[in-house]
Parts: structure tokens; C-alpha cells; sequence
């Protein structure tokens, strides 16, 4: 037992000794290299290879200082402090990151169509559904589905017997009481008659007069009749049945002209006008265009929406546009030369709209503009441009003001892999060596 403690305590000997030596061999070199590659570090704050190893020898140099002694450690430590000043200067470098690449676009003159378009509906000139007036059996009806009828044609007649005999008494009663009337006013020239009783016949004859009146009123209410000239729709009524006040026979509608009322913004309230050429178009008939006029325009302005309603007349003489059908308005107006840019170059900010224009030396700045009217892919600037400025098209969510760019204009082809490295690199070197200088 005794010698295999005694083999135990030396091989422990042996290792204290052999690790002490590593620790004091360890603290001398590695310290002085943590130091070395801090020097480096604050020199270059270079590639991210370099940081990686000043840390890591600031790291060493601090770990050897504790084994070490008291004296060690401080070598080691101040090694370490400055190996975390390069790699921070390493960081701050590396923080500021490449150019961006970028699709730009000139601004540039073009043509503005000043046009309003609207939604509108159309209605007919003339409108109204056919009811009766009183309760009464239908016995005979005068027209077709879809039929064109004139103003004043009969479209259904009422039993009318009872009428027609009341009708016959009052118009002999009033005859008699004519008859009457006309015997008297030579009685009395006379003098063989009263005027008491001269007046009391004029009266009868009058009453009897008014009565036939009232009767032929009702009987003219039997015969149901166009009130304007149109196209019947579809017959709701059968012969026999009785109808009451109300019951709806069929519909008229005046469709030489189809009337079209659209919604204009009130901005636009000076240049409307009577007579104003308008085109409407629908899906039913695609590529045809309906061709009319502005009639009239509403006295009032929507509150709500800030819009007055404008109405157009438009020739309909084949019967195509049918009422409630949904129709496109357009107005023409002038044509003017206006700024335009891509509609993707805008940036809105709230109410705001900004752009980022290219300024020498590969820079952006961001700049407000003003918008004026829109067209398809296109945008008018009011204000905030000047032509031939160079907007960011693409790229501009990853930008900021003052940021370097890699230009790219719109219709250029975009560079392959080879000449893309190329760029890349040159880049980096320009960076680098303008990052190195003092």
C-alpha cells in the first residue's frame, strides 16, 4: 500500500509542476499577443477575421493573466481592454454595410389626359308602371309582351255595361233639361215666365251637363290607355281577373334616349357644362361605345361625398341599353403636358408623399413631392421635381436618407453574375480604402 501512495504523490508532483510551467509559459507569450493583435485591431478595425482573433487573444491574454500572477493579470488585462477598442472599431466599420441596389427612373414630360371617368346607371327618358284607377274586372287586353305602343293606345279595357247605361240615362236627362232651357228663354222674352223659374231650368240644365261629365269620366277610366309613347314590358294581369287602385298591369318605358346620372367631384364643377360630349360604355357590349351629352346638372352638392350628380342624355334608338344596366362614363377634357414618374417610386407617409432622387457621387435624398392627376402605371408631380431627375423606382424600402446606391435605370438590362461581382467588389475595395484613411 505504502508504495503505491508514494507512485500516486509523485505523478501529482509531476502534473502541478508541469501545469504551473504552462501557466507561467502561457501568461508571458499569449499576453503580449493579445496586445499585439489589439494594436492591430485599433490600426485596421479591418475584416471580421482579424476582430475575431484580437478578441480571442484579449481573451487568452486575460485567462493567462489570472494563472499567472498579479502582475501577469494586468498584462493580460490591458492586452484585453484594447483588443475589445479594435474589435469595436471593427464593428462601426462593418455597421455602415454596402451600397444598395437600385431601378431609378426619369422624370419626364408626357401628355396628361385631363378626362373624368364616373359609374352611372341608366334610366329611362320616360318611366311609369300602368295601374288602374278603380276596382274593376278586366275583360279585354290590347298587348304583347315587349310590344312598342304609341301615346293614347288602349292597353286594357274594364267591364265598362254599368257605366254605359248610367251614361245614357244622364245624357238624356240632360237633353231633356237643354230642351227645357231653350223653351224658356222665349217664354221669357215674353214675360209669360218668371225669372225665378228662368234660372231654377238653367241650373237643372247645367247639373244634368255635369253629371254626363262625371259619368264619361268613369267610363274613360275602363279603357286603360299609353300615356306616352314606348315598349310595354311584361303583362302581369289575365282577362277576368279584378284588379284594385294600385295593382300594376304592366310597365312603359321611353327608351329612344336612355338618361345617365354620375357623380362628379365638386372640383370639378367648373369645367361641366350643357352639351358636353360624354362616352358611356358597358360589359354587355364590349368595345362599343355610346356617345351623348350633358342635359343637366344638380343644383346641389352631396355633403357626404363632395360630389354633384350630372346627367347625360344617350341616343338608344336599337333598344340596347336597357334601364338599370351599369354604364362608364367618360368626359373629355383638355390634354396638357405634366412631370411624371412610375407610381411605384412614391413613398406615402400618412397624407404625405416622398421620393428618393439620386444626387451625384451615388447618393439618395428624399424629397417631398406633390401629386397631381393619375394615369395607368403613371403619376403627374406638381411640385418637388424637375425633368430629368432620377427617382428610385425599386429598393426603396432598404434606403435611407444619404445612403450610396448602385444605379440601375429603367430599360437597362440587369448585369450578370460576373460583371454583378465585379461592381461588388469594387465597391467593397472603395469602401474599405476610404474607411482606412486617416
Amino acid at each position: 500500500m505504502a508504495d503505491i501512495r508514494s507512485v500516486v504523490t509523485a505523478v501529482a508532483v509531476v502534473a502541478a509542476l508541469a501545469c504551473g510551467g504552462w501557466a507561467v509559459y502561457a501568461a508571458k507569450h499569449t499576453g503580449a499577443g493579445g496586445g499585439g493583435f489589439a494594436q492591430q485591431g485599433q490600426a485596421g478595425g479591418g475584416g471580421g477575421g482579424e476582430r475575431r482573433n484580437a478578441n480571442g487573444g484579449a481573451t487568452n491574454g486575460a485567462a493567462s493573466g489570472g494563472n499567472g500572477g498579479s502582475a501577469q493579470r494586468a498584462q493580460g488585462g490591458q492586452g484585453g481592454g484594447q483588443g475589445g477598442q479594435g474589435r469595436s472599431g471593427g464593428g462601426g466599420q462593418g455597421g455602415q454595410g454596402g451600397p444598395v441596389g437600385v431601378l431609378t427612373a426619369e422624370v419626364r414630360m408626357a401628355i396628361i389626359d385631363t378626362g373624368l371617368e364616373a359609374i352611372g346607371t341608366a334610366v329611362s327618358n320616360e318611366a311609369v308602371s300602368v295601374t288602374a284607377k278603380t276596382s274593376n274586372i278586366v275583360t279585354a287586353i290590347h298587348f304583347q309582351d315587349g310590344q312598342m305602343v304609341k301615346a293614347r293606345d288602349v292597353l286594357v279595357e274594364l267591364d265598362h255595361a254599368q257605366v254605359t247605361a248610367e251614361l245614357a240615362s244622364a245624357q238624356a236627362d240632360y237633353t231633356n233639361s237643354v230642351s227645357l232651357f231653350n223653351r224658356s228663354k222665349e217664354l221669357a222674352a215674353m214675360q209669360s215666365l218668371s225669372k225665378a223659374q228662368f234660372e231654377q231650368l238653367e241650373t237643372n240644365m247645367k247639373s244634368n251637363e255635369a253629371k254626363v261629365a262625371a259619368i264619361q269620366a268613369r267610363y274613360n277610366d275602363t279603357f286603360i290607355r299609353a300615356p306616352f309613347s314606348g315598349r310595354v314590358g311584361l303583362r302581369r294581369v289575365s282577362l277576368g281577373a279584378l284588379i284594385n287602385p294600385g295593382t300594376v298591369i304592366t310597365t312603359l318605358d321611353d327608351l329612344s334616349v336612355v338618361k345617365v346620372d354620375f357623380a362628379v367631384p365638386d372640383v370639378f364643377m367648373a369645367e361641366l357644362g350643357r352639351a358636353q360630349a360624354v362616352a358611356a360604355k358597358t360589359a354587355a357590349y364590349p368595345g362599343r361605345k355610346f356617345i351623348g351629352k350633358v342635359v343637366s346638372v344638380d343644383s346641389r352638392i352631396d355633403p357626404s361625398s363632395r360630389s354633384i350628380t350630372v346627367r347625360a342624355l344617350l341616343p338608344n334608338q336599337d333598344g340596347a341599353l336597357k334601364p338599370g344596366m351599369f354604364l362608364t362614363v367618360s368626359m373629355d377634357r383638355d390634354q396638357r403636358k405634366a412631370l411624371v414618374i412610375p407610381e411605384e417610386a412614391l413613398v406615402p407617409e400618412q397624407a404625405r408623399q416622398f421620393v428618393y432622387v439620386i444626387l451625384p457621387g451615388d447618393k439618395v435624398a428624399k424629397r417631398e413631392v406633390r401629386i397631381g392627376r393619375r394615369q395607368p402605371g403613371e403619376v403627374e408631380v406638381v411640385e418637388g421635381l424637375v425633368n430629368n431627375d432620377r427617382v428610385v423606382v425599386e429598393g426603396t424600402l432598404k434606403l435611407r436618407e444619404g445612403a450610396s446606391v448602385i444605379e440601375r435605370r429603367q430599360g437597362q438590362p440587369p448585369a450578370g453574375a460576373e460583371g454583378g461581382d465585379k461592381a461588388a467588389a469594387k465597391a467593397a475595395t472603395k469602401a474599405q480604402a476610404k474607411a482606412a484613411t486617416p
